[in-house]
């Protein structure tokens, strides 16, 4: 059987391949880099999504403060919940674990807000109406893979656009240079995919990641060996997948090459030390000399993903989950300390993101999955100190209650990411171009943004 598959849908499969093996897929001109820095205008903005991999227990994040609220918390909580004393206060009248002081301390000063009960919508849901199947639902509710997608994507496993890469396909035509709009410093995700922009995979250790028989030590003790396995690499070919796969593979040493002396300054002004064995620290150090590298990589707007793993709670909460809040914390108050340090604080939101909430009611040393969630925007052009959205009553059999204490959100991840997008200078037209479900919800701005 003979398949036939067109030049476009070639390039980009072949590209998401160079991305998997290498580097970057799309073209680069060395030659026009320096004069290319300069046609940067209109400001520059970047949105960093911080993806909690496993489901981060939101109700053990984010804890409501008056006495009343506390009390309902901590009975349908039982053993996992929160003692007071373990418990930083906020203004507005929630609590976060004294883990999470830093964040504590960013969100005092304004520069970090709440988003209560997020999750995956198709339209405005209640108990009521979950339970009586009369609205349409995420497909494949508590599914690890499904909802990280569904998060990311507006879809289930499977899906081949995520929201981040919709943004960069609308905004891409702002940057002299395509190639570094979308930027990956974790596994894979449909996050960052586009349907023209496909995300640029770096390491965050050593940042581009080069072909290393071509890059770098001379191959079986020659230069030649590296010239000529480049040439093999790179030649032209009478047929066009070969021919084809040649230029993805220049286009893939050429980014390398760029990204590479862009990231050669670090980071300017000096950074605080990094928090010792913090990887996803690490990761946001890699993102900051990408964006301090904005000048010479000719970026206007650009997206990032970084990301956390084991947030999957169901056994030894107690054990786990304190050190990972810690890890957290530290992280992204190293990251906004950078990013002021920087003098970019107001073109730069860090948001939080996760597969979904954990079930209220405990599951003996653990909890189940769940839905709805709490998440964290941080940044200068947050207009922080302020909780947004609804904070869901804990009680059980309450209105947001799915059962065994799955909260149903009350807001969208639509809702949350059109709001971000908006700030990033998406059109209100464009919107539900990125975020298909918009349209069913009133409000479309959360209005934590500037």
């Amino acid at each position: 059987m003979t398949m036939k598959t067109s030049r476009r849908e070639f390039l980009r499969q072949t590209s998401a391949l160079a991305i998997a093996g290498s580097a970057t897929p799309f073209a680069v001109n060395l030659a026009s880099i320096g004069a290319a820095s300069a046609q940067v205008a209109g400001g520059y903005k970047a949105l960093v999504c911080v993806f909690l991999y496993g489901g981060n227990d939101a109700h053990n994040t984010v804890v409501p403060a008056s006495g009343a609220a506390y009390n309902t918390y901590a009975t349908t909580r039982g053993a996992l919940a929160w003692q007071p004393t373990e418990l930083t206060t906020l203004t507005g009248g929630l609590q976060v674990p004294n883990e999470l002081a830093p964040l504590a301390s960013l969100y005092e000063s304004q520069q970090c807000a709440i988003v209560a009960n997020v999750g995956p919508l198709i339209v405005p849901t209640d108990r009521t109406s979950f339970l009586a199947n009369s609205v349409p639902k995420p497909a494949k509710l508590f599914s690890h893979n499904d909802q990280q997608s569904t998060w990311q994507a507006s879809a289930p496993e499977g899906a081949t656009y995520g929201w981040g890469g919709r943004i960069g396909d609308l905004l891409a035509s702002q940057n002299g240079n395509s190639t570094f709009t979308t930027v990956n410093l974790t596994g894979n995700a449909v996050f960052l995919s586009g349907q023209q922009i496909q995300p640029y995979q770096l390491d965050p250790a050593v940042g581009a990641i080069p072909f290393n028989s071509v890059v770098g030590n001379a191959l079986y003790g020659s230069s030649a060996g590296n010239s000529a396995l480049r040439t093999i690499l790179t030649r032209t070919h009478a047929n066009l997948m070969q021919n084809e796969l040649g230029k993805v593979n220049q286009r893939s040493l050429d980014s390398q090459a760029v990204l590479s002396a862009a990231l050669a300054g670090g980071i300017q002004p000096a950074p605080l030390a990094l928090p010792a064995n913090n990887s996803l620290a690490q990761q946001l150090e890699m993102v900051a000399k990408v964006i301090n590298a904005r000048g010479a990589l000719t970026a206007a707007r650009q997206v990032f993903l970084v990301s956390m793993g084991g947030y999957d709670t169901h056994a030894n909460q107690d054990a786990t989950h304190p050190g990972l809040l810690t890890q957290l914390a530290q992280a992204i108050n190293w990251w906004q300390t950078t990013i002021n340090q920087m003098g970019i604080a107001n073109d730069v939101t860090l948001f939080t993101a996760s597969d979904f909430g954990r079930a209220l009611a405990p599951n003996s040393e653990g909890s189940d999955h769940g839905w709805g969630a709490h998440h964290f925007v941080v940044g200068g052009a947050v207009i922080g100190r302020q909780v947004y959205g609804s904070f869901p009553d804990l009680a059980t059999n309450a209105s947001t209650d799915a059962g065994n204490g799955r909260l149903i959100p009350t807001t969208s991840v639509e809702q949350y990411a059109a709001t971000m997008a908006k700030w990033m200078g998406v059109t209100d037209a464009n919107l539900p171009v990125i975020l298909p479900n918009l349209n069913n919800f009133t409000l479309k701005n959360l209005g934590f943004m500037t």
